[in-house]
């Protein structure tokens, strides 16, 4: 369903005593439909999705602006070992293996040395293609300093922007899905692909770290359209254009003179959103716009036309009242709300079955719901700038926290992309 051909719904007045306090779905600003098919155009996918290649070496990681492949999966680690060559050794090993599975080859070379060893790659996607595999990586606050320790000789080169979280208003944060030394994100247009490349690079450093948390997500949505969450909305409209090198300069890619090592790369801030859907569902269609401010299936600022219409903040309806309600998601997530900050989304949805659940909110249910919702996952040159004073005044004041809470939450400084013949990070441990 496209923009253009499905009519607006006419906005209805806003629902009123909704709460104020909770968590934020995100956050995101300003780019065109120009910019949005000029970026497919370039990134022209083949007929089947399971025979795209994306490129692992280059100046910047795969996975922050390669358009969004189908499905990810996302995981955290802890280190164990106390040696510094243990883990160089390990991103080295990573750094091939993430480039051969990009080419739909094993992890490493399937020669045969008998059967009384491990099999050098699991196997389970042999003959389905790269599938557009991209696998991204990145260092948590935990690899520089981890209980006052500086584990590695490493404390001296964290980032000034590579900050520990605040906690946000509303937050319900799981320890087992919060944090990380190390991350990895692997994207691609097959969910077994993405969780086998994951798969891969954790067996490989069995012995030295242990796994905190993974997350499958997937994505859907035509071609060359924003694609949309579980809540039914598009979700990345205002994205700054990722075909723009001076956006991505500004808002993207690092360039701290602090971090030498992380000129190229980006901090990542990864949450997981649960989102109460049977209590979403049952809201008006006119409310769920008020929410988000923003018409449902056409993805138009309220009292526009089309998706990437302006967002203007100054209109009001006929009751003299904002178009576009003041505690409404885009009003609040938008550039011009926050001082100009801009951060690139790159979110996926995710559903986990069904678990127990008790709502914070009237009519206080307890009941079996689904575990699903939205991996928020956001890039920007600096947090400070970026996620942080956003999800700060969405936290307060987001009309959408009364169906959301953030329960995970990481944030990653991923360092620019390799060269060949090099590793990941490689700068960071040069002396």
């Amino acid at each position: 369903m496209s923009s253009d051909d499905t009519p607006n719904q006419p906005s209805r007045p806003a629902r009123r005593g909704f709460l104020k306090a909770g968590a934020a779905l995100g956050a995101g600003a300003a780019t065109s439909g120009l910019a949005q098919a000029a970026e497919a155009k370039h990134h022209a996918m083949p007929a089947d999705p399971m025979l795209a290649v994306e490129p692992f070496y280059g100046e910047h990681q795969g996975g922050i602006v390669t358009p969004q492949q189908a499905h990810t999966y996302v995981a955290a680690f802890d280190l164990t070992t106390t040696s510094r060559d243990d883990v160089i050794n390990l991103l080295r090993k990573w750094t091939e293996s993430a480039a051969r599975m990009s080419q739909a080859q094993p992890a490493a070379a399937l020669d045969y040395t008998g059967d009384d060893h491990p099999a050098a790659d699991s196997g389970d996607v042999l003959g389905l293609g790269p599938a557009g595999l991209t696998v991204t990586f990145g260092f948590g606050p935990g690899l520089f300093t981890s209980q006052d320790k500086d584990r590695y000789g490493l404390a001296r080169k964290r980032p000034a922007a590579l900050v520990d979280l605040p906690r946000f208003n509303g937050d319900q944060l799981i320890a087992q899905k919060t944090g990380g030394d190390l991350f990895v994100q692997a994207c691609a247009n097959d969910a077994q692909v993405a969780f086998h490349a994951v798969r891969q690079l954790a067996r490989q450093g069995y012995g030295i770290l242990t796994m905190r948390w993974g997350q499958a997500g997937f994505l859907s949505g035509p071609r060359a359209q924003t694609p949309r969450n579980l809540m039914g909305f598009k979700d990345g409209t205002n994205n700054p254009p990722t075909t723009d090198p001076k956006a991505m300069n500004q808002f993207v890619w690092a360039t701290a003179a602090d971090a030498p090592w992380m000129q190229g790369g980006t901090y990542t801030v990864v949450r997981r959103i649960r989102i109460t859907l049977e209590h979403w569902d049952q809201m008006e269609l006119g409310f769920q716009e008020q929410v988000f401010g923003r018409h449902k299936y056409s993805g138009a600022p309220l009292g526009q036309m089309k998706e990437f219409d302006n967002v203007d903040l100054e209109a009001q309806d006929k009751d003299g009242n904002p178009q576009i309600p003041e505690n409404s998601h885009v009003r609040l997530s938008n550039r011009a709300s926050n001082n100009g900050a801009q951060i690139l989304r790159r979110s996926y949805s995710y559903n986990d079955s069904t678990d127990f659940y008790i709502e914070r909110w009237p009519p206080w249910r307890q009941e079996t719901e689904y575990d699903a919702g939205l991996i928020f996952i956001a890039h920007q040159g600096d947090p400070r700038t970026g996620f942080i004073p956003i999800n700060e005044k969405l936290a307060k004041f987001d009309m959408m926290n009364q169906f959301t809470t953030h329960v995970g939450s990481a944030i990653f400084a991923c360092p620019p992309g390799a060269k060949a013949g090099s590793f990941i990070g490689a700068e960071l441990f040069s002396a």
